[in-house]
């Protein structure tokens, strides 16, 4: 196996003042590819005036405070305010910071990720569900495996070669580089904090069968497939045999894999454990350096919710007091692709790097190119979407210029490859045994602890909400913030992630859903008094600021990541102090916007939710973030909205119905007031809420209406510079549910030699 360039993210080393464009070795090392064109043409993240950030900061807390409690904050905030204070010094500290950064949050949020012990799994880790491959011949589990892997390959030899189509929203560029963390990309424990290992040379990948672990080759030296998806399935049927020899008594005691559950600073100890005997090192660089790992599962899910169960954590499984569920199969330090007996798959990354934005990029990609290549095999000429040719050292071009004989070419110089699947066999110490027994037992404890349920809800959807002039996306919000205030009496703070990737390094701002005219919007519709047009008045006012709102946070004029920052820097100059070594006149102590209990309250997400959509999806979601919160991934769909929501068990089903009986309401009163307002002779309103003419049945044009814009909105060509569209949705909200981000810090380059570790799989009989 070639040698991988590798570089670390640590978070202890000084920043970059910017990054380095990734570039191809067939350009020379100039990037003039075009996927990372537009990097030079974004602009930075803008660091917001403090009074502007202070005044959302108090608009934000407004409904979740009562009048007492928002006085004390009111005076927290001046004080930081005053001319010539505190908060005057830290802006003007921030924004010399900030000069010679990418982004003036990345190292920050980078920090707060790896610097958490908590277990990545369900706390950290997001996943998608993808939707069903159509092809009759890749219904198996293997077959679609196959597939996906191959897919996988021309969307990394696009990449690295920077012909890969750039984002862009509206003609403007999105920031790409997330894509270089997407791929060979491992999180490292360490006792002091874990770190970020980059290999941007790895060529091999890892599969998971019943917690034994397998690699081989996949790309050449130029990032070119070096199998087919043939060859591939080959592969996988060889480990399938090789795996399902180990009686499933024995997996869990072998699953090294499981050790990733653990609290971080265990999983440190485990692995310098590891580090010690050659044998297992060399098996550890062999995981950490590859592209991704592929997840086998034994197991069908008997149920939709239980198949998010298994995408989020695994599922649990005991059989004679010996687990045997699917959660012994994972590795949650790197991206894992999964897929399950009956052929279903899923994606599971590790967050530290990426947003849902970009890994949602991949899936899609990697399921269009599946759908190409289903065309391709009923007409040869149909094209695909990669431009990955197959590598001229692989055995079937070997074969195909040997019967074939073409144009005498010059020959490439001939590369170690290894294609023959070899299973890694760790050293297993008696610590090490112990460490897998206690890692699996904590991990079926936190299975147990957390529930996973999911809502597809087919009476409507995008279609519907924005035939009557509401925008998708905050139509949902609201809808959450009923449901919850339905069953529980009470409204609680509520994050959901904006896309910030229109700014160099950006990443994302947090929406606080909660405002006054959402907290105007709750009390108006669970009370008697009001009639429905008065409560669809409310909603439609409560989704107009919503997406005001989303759209200044999509335009970094958020609050929370500015006052992190802050907090931040302070944090940094009260340590200096502490130890001696700090300037004259910097902070000894946190001012009280800080230690306010406000502050605290913004910060602990009960309601977390992202929206996250692309037809390549069926269903997306993540952990709660807090004990007492939930974690809601959704779908906004054209006739169906998809939801999948977690808790540490709290009525997770029965939020969700809550949530159906409300949106059934919401459409019956939206349909009553539309009837009422446009009732004429000879027409009805069909139980979708189409009006039609009663004599033909068909539509009847909403534009030839006198409609009062308090049943819907103005027509599109009316539409104010701060409406929104359902692009707008899909763009300015992308996932990050946890309030972190990254920050590209000083890489060290380490070289590595070809592997010599593991068993090589007998191939004859594939």
């Amino acid at each position: 196996m070639a040698p991988v360039a590798t570089t670390t993210t640590n978070p202890e080393a000084p920043a970059l003042a910017t990054t380095p464009t990734p570039t191809s070795k067939l350009n020379g090392g100039k990037p003039e590819g075009k996927t990372f064109a537009g990097q030079s043409k974004l602009p930075k993240l803008p660091i917001p005036p403090l009074a502007d950030t202070c005044r959302r900061y108090l608009h934000a807390l407004e409904g979740l405070q009562d009048e007492h409690e928002h006085e004390a904050t009111q005076k927290a905030v001046d004080e930081f305010l005053k001319p010539g204070g505190e908060g005057e010094r830290l802006q003007k500290v921030l924004e010399e910071y900030a000069k010679d950064k990418a982004s003036y949050i990345e190292e920050f949020w980078y920090e707060s990720y790896l610097s958490s012990s908590d277990p990545v799994v369900l706390s950290l880790n997001p996943y998608f569900v993808l939707e069903d491959d159509p092809s009759p011949t890749r219904g198996s589990q293997l077959s679609r495996a196959a597939s996906l892997i191959a897919a996988s390959l021309g969307f990394i030899h696009d990449l690295r070669h920077e012909i890969l189509e750039p984002d862009t929203f509206r003609g403007r560029p999105l920031d790409m580089y997330q894509y270089t963390r997407l791929f060979g990309t491992a999180r490292i424990p360490t006792q002091r904090g874990c770190r970020m290992d980059s290999n941007e040379g790895s060529r091999h990948i890892c599969v998971i069968r019943r917690g034994q672990i397998y690699y081989f080759d996949v790309l050449d030296s130029e990032s070119r497939p070096v199998l087919t998806e043939r060859e591939i399935l080959s592969n996988l049927q060889a480990i399938t045999t090789d795996a399902d020899a180990l009686p499933l008594s024995q997996v869990a005691a072998s699953s090294i894999g499981l050790l990733t559950t653990e609290n971080r600073k265990v999983w440190s100890g485990l692995r310098d454990l590891l580090n010690s005997e050659r044998r297992n090192r060399m098996c550890l660089k062999v995981v950490d350096a590859a592209l991704f790992i592929v997840c086998l599962d034994d197991h069908t899910p008997s149920s939709v919710s239980e198949m998010c169960c298994n995408f989020l954590c695994g599922t649990y499984r005991l059989e004679e007091g010996v687990q045997v569920g699917s959660c012994t199969n994972r590795w949650y330090d790197k991206l894992q692709i999964i897929v399950c007996e009956n052929g279903a798959a899923g994606i599971n990354f590790e967050h530290t790097g990426v947003d849902g934005h970009t890994v949602l990029r991949f899936a899609a990609d990697v399921y269009t190119e599946c759908l190409l290549l289903l065309a391709q095999s009923i007409n040869p000429s149909a094209p695909t979407l990669f431009k990955a040719p197959l590598s001229p050292h692989s055995k079937a071009a070997k074969a195909k210029a040997r019967y074939h004989p073409g144009k005498p070419q010059e020959p490439e110089q001939e590369e170690h490859i290894q294609t023959t699947p070899k299973k890694l066999e760790w050293t297993m110490t008696p610590e090490v045994r112990t460490g897998i027994r206690f890692a699996e037992t904590r991990l079926s404890d936190l299975i147990c602890q957390n529930d996973c349920q999911e809502l597809e809800f087919k009476e409507f959807g995008k279609n519907f909400i924005t035939k009557y002039g509401f925008s998708p996306d905050a139509f949902v919000q609201m809808a959450f913030q009923a449901a919850y205030y339905g069953l529980y009496g009470r409204i609680e703070t509520t994050y959901e992630p904006a896309m910030t990737k229109a700014f160099l390094h950006g990443r994302t701002e947090a929406i606080r859903t909660v405002q006054p005219e959402s907290v105007d919007f709750i009390k108006t519709y669970f009370s008697e008094k009001h009639t429905a047009s008065q409560k669809i008045q409310a909603l439609r006012k409560a989704c107009e600021a919503h997406v005001k709102l989303t759209k200044e946070c999509a335009s970094g004029l958020g609050q929370d990541r500015h006052l992190y920052a802050i907090f931040c820097l302070l944090q940094r100059e009260i340590q200096a102090n502490e130890h001696g070594t700090g300037k004259p006149g910097t902070a000894t102590k946190l001012p009280s916007i800080f230690t306010d209990p406000g502050y605290n309250v913004l910060g602990t997400s009960i309601i977390s939710t992202s929206n996250c959509g692309n037809p390549a999806l069926r269903l997306f979601g993540f952990g709660p973030v807090a004990p007492d919160g939930i974690g809601v991934g959704y779908i906004i769909k054209d006739d169906a909205i998809s939801i999948c929501a977690a808790t540490k068990h709290l009525q997770t089903r029965r939020w969700l119905e809550t949530l159906r009986s409300y949106l059934l309401e919401a459409q019956r009163m939206i349909i009553h007031i539309y009837r009422a307002a446009n009732e004429r002779a000879g027409s009805f309103v069909d139980h979708s809420g189409v009006l039609r003419d009663a004599r033909t049945g068909e539509p009847i044009s909403i534009g030839s209406l006198s409609v009062d814009t308090h049943v819907r909105g103005p027509p599109d060509e009316d539409k104010t510079p701060g409406s929104v569209t359902p692009n707008d949705d899909m763009m300015t909200t992308g996932y990050s549910f946890f309030d972190s981000g990254e920050v590209d810090l000083l890489a060290r380059p380490r070289k590595r030699s070809a592997y010599g570790v593991g068993r090589s799989l007998l191939m004859s009989d594939y």
